[in-house]
């Protein structure tokens, strides 16, 4: 049943009872791939099964399914680093008993795709303390935390955070706003008129032309930033469109020292934060309509969650970039999707 709820969203199912349509539309031979002899679940058995699976272990199974589809990460020099980035999401139409929003934090390989771990905000808390167990759940994912470094919004501009990823070998770089008053008017207040630009890229689409300039500045203070290692970053952003030039200016933090993380590289890791906002979650509300599904019984928000990763991270790792139209061709094609779910060493369609 759980291969039938992984095929069915890979096809673009949006709901359990869209779930339990898609396995009752297949032929007998089809439900004898998957197990089922005579005929398969009611909708009302899908449902009470996934709101019972732990959603954190599913999450970890799948990921490491779709991981091993992958293969192994190609190191790509002395500066490689395998960017994963952290970003919380509220499924707004899955409200619990008690009125509450499902509100979860996921960790994305913006090289591979996939989400590789996904923890569930608990009540009456914030993204904050869910940091450290979901970059646990991502070591045990990789097996080590060499190499990777973790980007993430201004909420996770926390020392604490940076210590604990940089004594696993991992590395952290933030956005700092106004959440963080101090260190926010500390890199505001740097010499940035002295500091030669290290990196300029220019972009033309949509209408506009955006220039984005970076500079970096390795902070000697006797308390530096509070980081280890710490680089102040400033990426100015000026778009010009036919009417109108806007500049905006916005400051990072970079657990990497001046030698692992060159301007160039810092302002393509600060691009990949909005991997995770743009790849998955866009797409989990837009392509599978997840602030339309009001589950609120039990585990089912957060497993219908990890089973939208699911079927996301699936395509990105066929090399589909249009995820709708991956679902529909998933949808017309259901041998071959049952064959590479099913099959014991799976390979792409």
């Amino acid at each position: 049943m759980v291969a039938v709820a992984v095929c069915a969203v890979l096809a673009g199912a949006c709901t359990f009872a869209a779930i339990a349509d898609w396995a009752r539309d297949l032929d007998r031979a089809a439900w004898q791939r998957l197990g089922f002899t005579g005929r398969v679940p009611a909708a009302t058995t899908v449902w009470r099964l996934l709101i019972r699976i732990d959603a954190e272990v599913l999450s970890v199974v799948l990921a490491g399914w779709l991981r091993a589809r992958v293969g192994p990460v190609v190191l790509g020099g002395r500066r490689w680093r395998l960017v994963v980035a952290i970003d919380g999401k509220v499924a707004r139409g899955a409200r619990l008993p008690d009125g509450r929003q499902v509100h979860l934090l996921s960790a994305y390989d913006t090289a591979a795709g996939i989400v590789l771990a996904q923890v569930q905000i608990a009540a009456k808390s914030n993204e904050i303390p869910a940091f450290a167990p979901l970059v646990e759940k991502v070591a045990g994912q990789l097996g080590s935390l060499q190499g990777v470094l973790f980007v993430a919004d201004a909420l996770h501009a926390q020392t604490d955070h940076a210590q604990r990823v940089a004594a696993a070998g991992a590395d952290l770089m933030v956005s700092v706003k106004g959440n963080r008053p101090t260190l926010f008017a500390q890199l505001k207040a740097l010499p940035w008129g002295q500091v030669p630009v290290g990196d300029r890229r220019r972009e033309h689409g949509h209408g506009r032309r955006e220039t984005r300039t970076v500079k970096a500045l390795t902070v000697a203070t006797p308390d530096g930033l509070g980081f280890p290692h710490a680089q102040a970053v400033r990426i100015t952003r000026t778009r010009k469109t036919k009417n109108k030039t806007t500049r905006e200016m916005a400051y990072l933090v970079a657990s990497l020292p001046a030698a692992d993380a060159q301007p160039v590289d810092l302002g393509t890791w600060a691009r990949q934060e909005w991997h995770i906002e743009n790849r998955v979650h866009y797409v989990r509300d837009v392509t599978l309509r997840e602030d339309a599904h009001q589950a609120r019984t039990g585990n089912g928000p957060a497993v219908f969650a990890t089973l939208r990763n699911t079927s996301i991270g699936y395509h990105r790792s066929n090399g589909e970039t249009n995820i709708a139209r991956a679902t529909r061709r998933a949808n017309r094609r259901s041998t071959d999707l049952i064959d590479a779910v099913t099959r014991s060493n799976p390979t792409t369609q």
